[in-house]
């Protein structure tokens, strides 16, 4: 995948192709790490890399299934609040027993599920608002799965934008650098390709 999101037909086409440039961005972010790098918390904050594609994980998760449901409400989890929140805090901890590969393995199926969702699904259609969840409105019945999207670009794009803070706390990495040695580019007098040699200038 090319640095940019390619030119777009539509808006069904734009919703696609940016989301698919935030999922590209999180391989980027980890390309080339350890399972150590991934779980490791260089940065002011308490997240690592891992942690955040798991996060990211679960929140495409959770919208989707508001989407897939759509005009109805999703059935609310009946657990215990105890096992909600653990679950919920679980998602932001890479785990010893959880390895990176594993991570964006759970990622990409995820991924798969959004954009596919997005090729069929009605943009227009109603997403009732949880009224119990404190920091949604109160004032509004619905999102259309339109505003899921965006919002969900922007999740994703905060998240990623975290992620390249702890990728360069850990070794220096960028993100231009990481997606040339992701993409195995030729390297130039301005860009190499993490993990290749430098070109002389």
């Amino acid at each position: 995948m090319a640095a940019m999101p390619p030119p777009i037909a539509d808006e069904r086409a734009g919703l696609r192709e940016y989301l698919a440039a935030q999922h590209h961005a999180f391989h980027a972010v980890a390309f080339g790490l350890t399972d150590e790098q991934a779980r490791a918390t260089p940065s002011v904050s308490a997240l690592s890399i891992g942690a955040l594609i798991k996060h990211v994980t679960g929140v495409q998760r959770s919208w989707m299934q508001r989407v897939a449901a759509a005009p109805e409400m999703i059935e609310s989890d009946k657990r215990p609040m105890e096992a909600q929140s653990a679950d919920y805090q679980g998602e932001f901890v890479m785990r010893d027993d959880e390895t990176l590969a594993g991570l964006l393995a759970a990622f990409d199926e995820q991924n798969a599920e959004t954009i596919r969702l997005i090729e069929t699904v009605d943009l227009g259609a109603a997403v009732p608002i949880p009224q119990h969840v404190p920091w949604f409105p109160k004032d509004v019945p619905a999102w259309s799965v339109r505003w899921v999207l965006f919002h969900l670009i922007e999740e994703l794009a905060r998240h990623a934008g975290q992620a390249d803070i702890i990728r360069e706390s850990i070794d220096g990495a960028t993100l231009y650098e990481l997606l040339a040695g992701l993409e195995d580019w030729e390297p130039t007098p301005w860009l190499t390709p993490w993990g290749k040699e430098p070109v002389n200038s």
